[in-house]
């Protein structure tokens, strides 16, 4: 086989792989609703997806809570935290659970306002995590090491307080 075979059927399997990845990821998002790619259940998927979508410049704050607000710990002193469009709309409408594919994210902060950690609340497809109302939680520190991920007994356990709020501290999701 001559070396540009070689290079035509590399290219091709390049491809092919892309494709099947932009097709899981789109299934998964039409799964979510609304249109809304979703990623994966792994952390690679889910900060990707996140540095895709550039979270930080183009999701919108959790209402009223503005940027480093207080905090408590495990989080941080100070806290900022972002929904994406799905979470948000099932925030504002008080929809009482979010739905497939929403996502939180909060920066955790350090008294000194130096970011320590990014913890994630990812709402996965139906069946992920059943007992836990389908949540993957991630956690990675501002190094860029992934803490934890998935679905992590320490996140479950804390936010089993407010299940009857989807597993949500920050505000109500009904009236």
């Amino acid at each position: 086989m001559s070396f540009r075979t070689i290079g035509r059927l590399a290219v091709v399997g390049v491809l092919s792989a892309g494709l099947a990845c932009a097709g899981a990821e789109q299934e998964a998002g039409e799964e979510a609703g609304a249109g809304v790619a979703v990623p994966d259940t792994t952390a690679a998927a889910l900060w990707a997806h996140l540095e895709g979508a550039g979270y930080a410049a183009n999701w919108t704050l959790w209402p009223d809570k503005g940027q480093l607000y207080q905090g408590t710990e495990p989080h941080g002193m100070l806290l900022t935290t972002y929904l994406n469009e799905l979470a948000l709309d099932a925030l504002t409408n008080k929809a009482g659970t979010m739905p497939a594919g929403a996502i939180v994210v909060k920066e955790n902060y350090m008294p000194d306002s130096a970011l320590a950690a990014v913890t994630v609340m990812y709402k996965a497809a139906v069946g992920y995590n059943p007992e836990h109302n389908d949540w993957f939680f991630l956690k990675r520190l501002a190094d860029g090491t992934v803490e934890a991920s998935g679905r992590v007994a320490g996140c479950q356990g804390c936010h089993a307080g407010v299940a009857a709020n989807d597993y949500l501290f920050t505000g109500s999701l009904s009236q």
